[in-house]
């Protein structure tokens, strides 16, 4: 594997060439009164997480919602209109019968509460099943992907945002925008740094990945995607608990950042590996790490469809490096944890249990195996899914 390292400890320019901020903090850059009268319209969890991901840069080169050009290069090109490189398009779906009333600015509500707008420039009509099978590579609607994007509305609003506070959530202590990722970075002096994704709780293929990329480069982000899943994913308050036993005694504290990533999953195997690549650049990352059918869900895509579709690509054009793995796991045969790559033994020796695997075994109140994962994250796992007394 070749590792291209910076020459210095600049962190890669976001996307576009620059990190998007579209924080408006009411009382400091607007007075609240402006928005009184204006029609308000409710966000659910995924363009509640969009919204955030916007506004701090994350999406960057992106000011807001797509239009109706982007939303069709994306599709047909994996590329934005100007052809910057981009993968999803994020959408602000309402109900055809409402379109109308939203015009101008509009205030976005979550939960009750004001938390930003829309200077809603645009409203074009949804291709939904055009965007199922270019994003999903189904038309399926068992496909939570799917399923959620024929429940949306048939018409997207495009326009620019603003957010007007950046909802820490559950997790304070580890939630950083881009730009503050990137400041701990320049402060820390990595030259690189690898970061790393889940939706599912760490066990030792894991660990094993991250520290083999962190022989590598100098700085590890760990960055467990805490917005919306599946109803049956191990929750994220869990996840978390499981990074923070963990790096308590098995990670070098210096090297190690944990900050979580408050995006939704939409489940589209490889185009959103792509933006979780993207998105990672954002952050001032300079590798990321995609092993099996990263962001996959069922049998929708192929093992390793979300590394081949990196080759869409020119070398370097998406300014990010992409550490493929394969799959890992323990072989008691070899004694230690290895890939197709480096193990001789048939499957009969081979130890690996899926994500709806471990599910099952925590909640008939079964122990996982230590050479599956760490004691301390068993100990997490077990404790969140004991029955109640």
């Amino acid at each position: 594997m070749t590792i291209l390292l910076p020459d210095s400890t600049a962190l890669p320019a976001p996307l576009g060439g620059t990190l998007i901020s579209r924080l408006r903090r009411p009382g400091h850059d607007f007075d609240p009164a402006e928005l009184a009268g204006l029609p308000r319209l409710a966000l659910g969890e995924r363009s509640h997480a969009d919204l955030e991901l916007l506004a701090t840069g994350a999406y960057s080169p992106l000011r807001g919602f797509v239009n109706e050009a982007d939303y069709l290069s994306i599709l047909s090109r994996l590329r934005l209109a100007d052809g910057t490189p981009w993968s999803i398009p994020i959408t602000l779906p309402v109900a055809r019968e409402d379109a109308a009333r939203y015009r101008g600015r509009v205030v976005l509500t979550f939960a009750g509460q004001d938390v930003g707008w829309i200077d809603v420039q645009e409203a074009y009509a949804a291709r939904k099943a055009l965007e199922a099978q270019e994003v999903y590579r189904t038309a399926d609607e068992a496909h939570p992907g799917v399923a959620a994007l024929y429940a949306g509305g048939d018409v997207y609003l495009a326009g620019e945002v603003a957010l007007f506070e950046v909802p820490r959530g559950a997790f304070p202590r580890h939630h950083r925008t881009p730009a503050e990722v990137r400041e701990v970075i320049e402060a820390r002096g990595w030259r690189s740094t690898v970061a790393f994704q889940t939706r599912n709780p760490i066990h030792r293929a894991h660990e094993y990945l991250q520290k083999v990329a962190l022989e590598l480069v100098d700085g590890l982000l760990l960055h467990p995607l805490v917005g919306r899943t599946k109803g049956d994913d191990v929750p994220a308050e869990t996840r978390v608990r499981a990074y923070e036993v963990l790096l308590q005694g098995y990670y070098p504290q210096a090297r190690t950042l944990l900050s979580v990533y408050p995006a939704a999953m939409r489940y589209a195997g490889p185009r959103e590996a792509i933006l979780h690549a993207l998105s990672r650049r954002n952050y001032g990352v300079t590798h990321f790490i995609v092993g099996r059918d990263h962001a996959g869900v069922g049998n929708y895509y192929g093992t390793y469809d979300a590394q081949e579709i990196f080759s869409a690509y020119a070398p370097g054009e998406l300014g990010i490096q992409i550490l493929k793995f394969e799959h890992t796991f323990y072989c008691n045969a070899c004694g230690q944890l290895v890939s197709p790559r480096t193990c001789p033994h048939d499957a009969s020796h081979h130890l690996v249990l899926s994500g709806t695997k471990v599910r099952e075994k925590l909640r008939a109140g079964e122990a996982l195996p230590s050479e599956f994962t760490r004691p301390e994250v068993a100990e997490v796992l077990r404790a969140a899914y004991a029955e109640p007394v």
